[in-house]
């Protein structure tokens, strides 16, 4: 898969709000599949499918100890999501600021210091 789809993967995981908050309560550290479904109402299926997306993006690792499965997050696939945020934050910033700019020029040309004073 390349860059591309990896974002496409990734982006796709985390418009769920049950997967973002699975992806929340993994940044504070490793815990049981059964501790990560506990607070949603869903099915222990439903929360397996979600970690099964998550997993097959490469934002969690799963394994087992016994019958115990066990998830943790993996921030890679975090860091390359914030990349491509930042680099076109970057860029939409300059937009509106370069429009912020335009719209100062335009404002004092329709409006100079000295000119004719407006009918109140």
């Amino acid at each position: 898969m390349g860059e591309a789809g990896a974002l496409d993967a990734i982006f796709a995981a985390l418009s769920d709000p049950i997967r973002r908050d699975i992806i929340v309560r993994l940044t504070r550290g490793s815990c049981s599949v059964t501790q990560l479904g506990a607070p949603f109402e869903v099915s222990a299926p439903a929360i397996s499918k979600h970690l099964a997306v998550l997993e097959r993006c490469g934002l969690i690792a799963r394994w087992k100890i016994g019958r115990v499965h066990y998830c943790r997050l993996v921030a890679d696939p975090l860091e390359q999501a914030g990349g491509w945020i930042r680099q076109h934050q970057a860029f939409w910033e300059r937009q509106l600021d370069a429009l912020a700019e335009f719209l100062d020029r335009e404002e004092e040309a329709c409006n100079p210091p000295n000119g004719p004073s407006r009918p109140k």
